[in-house]
This record gives structure tokens, C-alpha cells and sequence, in this order.
């Protein structure tokens, strides 16, 4: 079987500035960020890299690198990142995809999440999520029983198939198949390119919608239950206040997003190596439009909606401390009693009758403190809030 190379790839917003940092960082292993620069080098080093270019291409500037074991990097200012391997048979197929995937994820990806860790954090919402590349896999000039044969050696299932005078493509789960009929090798590496951008911008999206439904439900069911004991209103709000930072910060990631789509579409249009694949391409700009803007309109109403939440809560939370106050004033008042008894009995001979009188007051004031706390603790509270049509979510 004649295979000419397998790709995996990302995407994550970046700009020329980034661009540049990165350069200096694969090229010189040093960096003017405020970092340990001995750690940059040793971060640098172990990309094992021979070559490191910048260029200029299709109006975006990309860095292209190559390794000593033969991978090659892409990685263009807007921050698509794609990574290749020539891989001439089915036999070592398996093996060449685990040491690309191995090369990004133990070495690449580390050392970049290092030299951008500074500024704003990314999510630990979206930190912890795991990524499903898609592996693209090139054959050249093979029959169909080659496509078959490494669906069934993949364990994938075929979801559809296209065709075009270049190429014929086949999708699985997380497998592409392209089988080149042609020696068009740059057409096939542009189709690949925007195949991952568009994978990974949707699936940017797809995570943000996850998350609002995860922070809208965490929220509504406290709310729905009505009541609140007076110990949990602290806690819970913590967390709302929580949510209200993470949807801040990806407000503005999603702000951002639309100007590297129309960004992208615009270069794919004129873009000739990418014409034998517009039927392909050009509508799944549309769409992702579409989906974004959806995204942005369910991330304000999830935002009024946190918004919403911290108010009722802090409302909440102010009832709580005038409990406390009352109660304050309630312990105070006893012991103002107390000093004031005390004040009235005070003469020279000393009494024991009079001495545990004043230390029952003193058990008295303990205990009724003990149990008005006790009491606001556990006392209920009602929520209060306006009803949403979930259907809209």
C-alpha cells in the first residue's frame, strides 16, 4: 500500500505576536518573557529540531520546522498547528501515528503551554478536556480495497464519502482517508490544513456549549429545590462567583473567534490549490458562522443568567449576616443585663449565691450564641428568581 503521510493538527487563537515569540523560541531557545531561561532551553532541546523557518504565505506568516526523526511542523499566525510524517507503509502505520501523536503531546505541547503561561489562564473547564485529533492518513494513486483495508485495521466505521478530480476522501471516527490521484501533493496539505481548523473551531464551540449547560444546570438546581439553609448560601455563591470568571474569560475567546473565520474563508475563496475542494470547504464557513453566532447569543444569556444568580445569593447572604446582627444584639443585651445586675448587687461582702447567679448568666449568653448560630445555619432561606425556557438551550 502506497502511503504518502499522515497529519494530526490544532487550533487555538494566536497572532503575529505569538508568531514571533514562538520563533524565537524554536529557533534560539530563548524567549523575553519573564520565564526561567534555563527551562526555556531545556524545553527547546527536547524538540530535537534541524530547521526553522519563517515565511510568508497565502497572506499569513507560518514557521515551519522539521525534527531529526523526520517530523515536520507547521504552525501559521492565527494558530493553526499542523504535524507530518512520511509514512510508506500499513505495517508501521500504527506505530508512525503513536510517535506523532507522542512527539505533540510529550514534547510540543508542554514546552508551548509553558511559553504561553503567562497572561490570561485558560478555563480549568477547558484545560481538563481531553482532544480527539482526527489523523489524516494520504494515499497515493490506491483502489479502494487499500480504504477499506485500514478502516478495518483502524476498528473505524465509514461515515461518508466524497470525490473530486484530486482526490477521493473517506471519514471515519477519528480517521481521515485521502486517496491522492494525482501528484497535486500542496492541494491535498491545504484541504488538510482547513479540515483541522474547521474540526477544531467547531470543536472549541461544541465545548463552550457543553460548559453552559453544565454551569446553567449546576445553578438551576439549586435554585428549582427553592430554599437554602443559611450555611450552604457562602459556599455556593464562591462557586457562582467561579463561574462568572470562566465565562468572562471565554466571553472574550469567543469575541475573537470571528475574525479567524472570516479571516480563513476569505484566503480559502482565493486560495488555487484549495478550488478542486470548494464544494467541500467553502459551506462549512457558513455554517461555523452560523454556529458562532448561536454560541455567542446563548453565552450572553448564560452570563445574565450567572449575573442573575450572584444577585439572588448576595441577597441571600445579606438576610444571613442581619440574622447574625439580630442575634449579636440579642447575646449583647444578656450580658448588658448581666452587667447591669451585677452593678445593682455589688457591695463589699462577697457571696457565693451571687457568683454562680452571674456565671449562669455568662452559661446562658454561651448557649443562647451557640444556638441562634446553630439556628441561622440551618434556617432555610427562599430563592426567589425568574423562570427560563430551557428549550432555547
Amino acid at each position: 500500500m502506497n502511503i504518502s503521510r499522515i497529519y494530526i493538527g490544532g487550533w487555538f487563537q494566536r497572532t503575529t505576536l505569538h508568531l514571533s515569540e514562538l520563533f524565537d523560541f524554536l529557533k534560539y531557545g530563548t524567549t523575553s518573557l519573564a520565564l526561567d531561561m534555563a527551562q526555556v532551553k531545556v524545553l527547546q532541546q527536547k524538540l530535537d529540531l534541524v530547521l526553522v523557518t519563517l515565511s510568508v504565505g497565502d497572506g499569513l506568516e507560518y514557521i515551519t520546522a522539521t525534527t531529526h526523526s523526520g517530523i515536520t511542523i507547521k504552525i501559521v499566525e492565527d494558530g493553526l498547528m499542523v504535524l507530518s510524517l512520511s509514512s510508506s507503509h500499513e505495517a508501521t502505520l500504527k506505530s508512525d501515528i503513536v510517535s506523532l501523536t507522542d512527539y505533540y503531546e510529550k514534547k510540543l505541547s508542554p514546552a508551548f503551554s509553558y511559553i504561553f503561561s503567562l497572561g490570561a489562564p485558560v478555563p480549568k473547564e477547558l484545560a481538563n478536556i481531553a482532544t480527539v485529533y482526527p489523523y489524516f492518513v494520504v494515499l497515493h494513486k490506491e483502489k479502494r480495497d487499500s480504504v477499506d483495508k485500514l478502516l478495518t485495521l483502524f476498528g473505524e466505521t465509514l461515515h461518508f464519502e466524497m470525490k473530486n478530480p484530486i482526490a477521493d476522501i473517506y471519514r471515519g471516527d477519528k480517521l481521515y482517508i485521502i486517496n491522492n490521484r494525482t501528484d497535486k501533493n500542496e492541494s491535498i496539505e491545504r484541504y488538510v490544513e482547513e479540515q483541522i481548523f474547521m474540526r477544531e473551531f467547531k470543536g472549541q464551540l461544541h465545548r463552550y456549549l457543553y460548559l453552559h449547560r453544565t454551569i446553567w444546570e449546576k445553578i438551576s438546581e439549586v435554585k428549582e429545590k427553592g430554599k437554602m439553609k443559611g450555611k450552604e448560601i457562602g459556599a455556593f455563591k464562591d462557586k457562582i462567583d467561579g463561574y462568572a470568571k470562566t465565562i468572562n474569560l471565554i466571553e472574550a475567546r469567543i469575541a475573537q473567534m470571528g475574525s479567524y473565520l472570516k479571516t480563513r474563508e476569505r484566503i480559502s475563496k482565493s486560495d488555487k490549490a484549495l478550488s478542486a475542494f470548494s464544494g467541500l470547504v467553502e459551506y462549512r464557513y457558513e455554517a461555523l458562522a452560523d454556529t458562532l453566532d448561536y454560541i455567542k447569543h446563548i453565552w450572553t444569556m448564560t452570563k445574565n443568567y450567572v449575573n442573575r444568580a450572584i444577585d439572588i445569593f448576595k441577597t441571600l447572604q445579606d438576610q444571613a449576616t442581619q440574622n447574625s446582627i439580630k442575634n449579636l444584639a440579642i447575646i449583647s443585651s444578656i450580658g448588658v443585663g448581666a452587667s447591669v445586675f451585677g452593678l445593682l448587687k455589688s457591695a463589699p461582702a462577697f457571696s457565693i449565691g451571687g457568683l454562680v447567679y452571674l456565671v449562669g448568666l455568662v452559661v446562658l449568653a454561651l448557649s443562647a450564641e451557640w444556638m441562634l448560630k446553630l439556628f441561622n445555619q440551618h434556617k432555610t432561606f427562599k430563592i426567589k428568581d425568574i423562570d427560563f425556557d430551557s428549550d432555547i438551550r
